[in-house]
């Protein structure tokens, strides 16, 4: 499933079209796990398919961080629990003031909250269960590749309300770079609305929806979706259990 920017399938539907990168190259992949078997059945997934290319593998957080500044992949696909550097100090330092378009997906067999938490606020691209089907974990690095979250609007409103501490405030904390409009669309993204339902909340178009997202995202710094839900919750814009409309 996905915040989804424009509306792209979720994953568990039907699957999407091989597209590649939009220059028509396969989307480079980087496997970070500390289990050989775990990183040849990815292998073995992905291989198979067209318009993906495995392209390194590293066994922990160090090698991965170095790894992905040699290879630039599209996608990294990390493990949590790994020796000495862990994932989610690897993917701080991939994603800190990196100008490569590079995407972490949080892999793990933990379902726990705080890894969850703690990898968006990190700039992961989602956060996926190694005991995903194959077509999920297919999916998951289509879908990680179009800049898009892995990651249901129900999902992220339960975790951040969870985990995240904003100090009080009396009314939301509006960032002045932003319009009205782009703040009240950007209030619906933190909410975790698709651009359909902002649209219709706001009486919008869905296109004219999608270029105030994009300028939120620019103007607040932001790498996506995900980090936009982040950035609200931990300045205040809404607060944990607010009313989702």
């Amino acid at each position: 499933m996905t915040i989804r920017g424009d509306e792209p399938p979720a994953l568990g539907d039907s699957r999407p079209q091989r597209v590649g990168r939009p220059d028509g190259a396969p989307i480079r992949v980087l496997l970070a796990d500390d289990q050989d078997l775990v990183r040849a059945g990815f292998r073995v997934i992905l291989g198979a398919e067209e318009d993906i290319d495995v392209v390194g593998e590293a066994s922990d957080g160090d090698h991965a961080v170095t790894l992905v500044a040699a290879m630039q992949p599209d996608v990294v696909l990390m493990d949590v629990q790994m020796p000495g550097m862990d994932g989610l100090e690897a993917t701080r330092q991939i994603l800190a003031g990196s100008s490569v378009p590079t995407q972490v997906v949080i892999l793990t067999t933990f379902d726990r909250e705080d890894y969850l938490f703690e990898a968006l606020r990190a700039g992961a691209s989602g956060f996926l269960l190694k005991n995903a089907s194959p077509d999920d974990l297919v999916d998951s690095v289509r879908v990680a590749a179009r800049g898009d979250a892995l990651l249901s609007p129900e999902v992220t409103r339960r975790v951040i309300a969870r985990f995240s501490q904003p100090s009080p405030v009396v009314a939301p904390h509006r960032p002045p770079e932003l319009t009205d409009r782009e703040f009240e669309v950007f209030v619906q993204v933190a909410k975790g609305a698709t651009n359909q339902e902002i649209a219709e909340r706001l009486f919008l178009g869905e296109t004219t929806v999608k270029t105030h997202v994009s300028r939120v995202l620019m103007k607040l710094g932001l790498r996506d979706r995900t980090q936009a839900v982040v950035y609200a919750y931990e300045h205040g814009v809404v607060a944990p259990g607010s009313d989702t409309h």
